[in-house]
């Protein structure tokens, strides 16, 4: 289990993938209650290979609040580590 794990800073969020949209989009549920259409900017395309269900933090854009970037996907030791702590508790998902 990693001692230390990321937590968002500044404007980032956390959230969870809804579905795949195509084009390296797609809706992801996050913890401030939206559902927004992410996309993975081109310097993450070949490193995050995402699913739904796949715990991510974004990047809201600033003119648009609907969208956003995903800059990283959490491993699933890091997710049990958000849920003790209690983090993901804000949002509603069947884990």
């Amino acid at each position: 289990m990693p001692s230390r794990v990321r937590t968002p800073r500044n404007n980032e969020l956390i959230g969870i993938i809804r579905e795949r949209l195509g084009g390296n989009r797609m809706n992801v549920q996050t913890t401030d209650g939206k559902t927004r259409n992410c996309r993975v900017p081109g310097k993450y395309k070949r490193r995050l290979w995402l699913r739904p269900r796949d715990v991510v933090m974004i990047i809201p854009w600033e003119d648009n609040d609907d969208k956003g970037d995903i800059i990283y996907k959490y491993p699933p030791a890091a997710v049990s580590q958000l849920k003790k702590q209690g983090v993901l508790d804000s949002i509603k998902d069947e884990f």
